[in-house]
């Protein structure tokens, strides 16, 4: 009877979907095009890439990369070809990770350029009557 309980519980735990799951993600801002052809975006055409690529990709060792999905194009073509940190929550079966702060390498240190908080104070500088 408890074999029996194990493999259904087993059963029913593999079925389940991949949850998302906290990690951070270190790599560069790539565009999709060039990770999936097996390319680094030229650093000498950037603005070209730029205008030309719809999608970015924070490409992390080897072919893997992950998408981003909640934070805008514009933000991610500013970061292009730089090392990035991205702290969120992974969805694996996507290959994307949902931020909750993204950092670019600086100076030598980590420097926080998007998060919820900051997109917030900045939204209420621009509301109507303030």
């Amino acid at each position: 009877m408890k074999k029996m309980l194990i493999t259904i519980l087993l059963i029913f735990a593999m079925a389940l979907p991949l949850q998302a799951i906290a990690g951070v993600v270190v790599g560069t801002v790539q565009g999709f095009t060039c990770v999936t052809t097996g390319k680094i975006c030229p650093v000498d055409k950037e603005d070209p890439l730029v205008a030309a690529t719809r999608v970015f990709v924070v490409k992390t060792e080897g072919t893997n990369y992950y998408f981003v999905p909640n934070l805008d194009r514009a933000l991610l073509a500013r970061y292009l070809n730089k090392k990035v940190r991205v702290v969120g929550h992974i969805n694996p079966k996507y290959r994307a990770i949902t931020v909750d702060e993204f950092q670019v390498w600086k100076d030598g240190k980590w420097k926080t350029v998007w998060n919820k908080e900051l997109e917030d104070e900045i939204r209420k500088e621009f509301e109507v009557g303030n």
